[in-house]
């Protein structure tokens, strides 16, 4: 059984604080309780409102937030709360019974075409993960996506890339996409639909491919970069079907190296779009502090 771990995040409000584990609690969506009355499907959520402080309980794939009354200030009892999260999962306890959750929602899924020709975009209107993964093969998704690895049974699937609400899937030039996406949307349906697990666990090889990088390990710029990246760039790639990582930033060159997954990964047109138009940005916004920045295929 392997170890787990949980980081504390701040986050923009005071009185909430971000308990992150290193290993997946929930199969996608998430939960949020206000009370003990409204956590009956998960003992977790039950066991933290026994905390006379803990004020409202939010659970997702990887994090459990918790909001706290006044009475207290986190830095005298979050120590406290991570130790009892991390060793009530060390004891395989269950974070929610999903099973008794509420009633099953309708899954929506719907294809889009991406900038890349070969890759297409499955969005849907259930959270998958809170941390974006990419496969490149079969093997790789065996060891941690359930999903994934079913997707690989399609012997014209090359890669999949999981996102918060959708999947990107590029595909081998064997077949068009207007002749097979149509049986790829109604497989992801049925898969979401029935239940089944989306993320086991996350990859256990830590690449910056999967691991978002914590800002609190970054220096200014860096961190200023990976703001600027979250808030203009991201959301514009994401509707395309791709994501857009921070790797790097080197001080002495001014260079910033960034790793593109999902539809812009391997699309010439978007690489090039994508290097000049973050390069372009991050020099306006963070003048003299910018000489280039390196685009990489995730």
């Amino acid at each position: 059984m392997s170890t787990i771990k949980i980081n504390i995040q701040e986050t923009a409000n005071e009185t909430i604080l971000k308990f992150i584990s290193n290993t997946i609690l929930i199969n996608g969506g998430s939960y949020e309780y206000n009370n003990i009355d409204e956590a009956k499907n998960s003992p977790l959520a039950q066991q933290l409102f026994y905390l006379p402080f803990v004020k409202k309980v939010f659970i997702t794939a990887n994090f459990i937030a918790i909001q706290r009354y006044d009475i207290v200030q986190w830095n005298d009892v979050e120590e406290e709360v991570r130790e009892q999260i991390e060793a009530y999962l060390q004891d395989g306890n269950a974070v929610v019974n999903e099973q008794a959750a509420t009633k099953k929602e309708a899954v929506e899924v719907y294809a889009e075409v991406t900038p890349n020709p070969t890759v297409m975009k499955f969005g849907t209107n259930k959270p998958l993960t809170q941390t974006d993964v990419e496969y490149k093969n079969i093997d790789e998704a065996s060891k941690s996506s359930p999903l994934a690895t079913a997707l690989f049974n399609f012997p014209f699937i090359k890669e999949v890339f999981i996102s918060e609400n959708y999947i990107s899937i590029t595909k081998y030039d064997m077949v068009d996409w207007n002749d097979v996406y149509q049986e790829v949307r109604t497989f992801i349906r049925n898969y979401i639909q029935e239940g089944k697990t989306i993320i086991a666990e996350l990859p256990k090889k830590e690449t910056e491919q999967n691991v978002e990088i914590s800002k609190e390990n970054l220096d200014d710029t860096s961190a200023k970069i990976v703001d600027i990246l979250n808030e203009y760039i991201k959301p514009a790639v994401a509707s395309d079907g791709g994501n857009i990582a921070f790797k790097a930033y080197d001080t002495d060159s001014k260079k910033v190296s960034v790793i593109l997954q999902g539809a812009c990964s391997g699309c010439p047109s978007s690489t090039i779009t994508l290097k000049n138009g973050i390069e372009t940005m991050l020099k306006e916004m963070l003048p003299n502090q910018i000489n280039e920045v390196v685009a990489i295929n995730g």
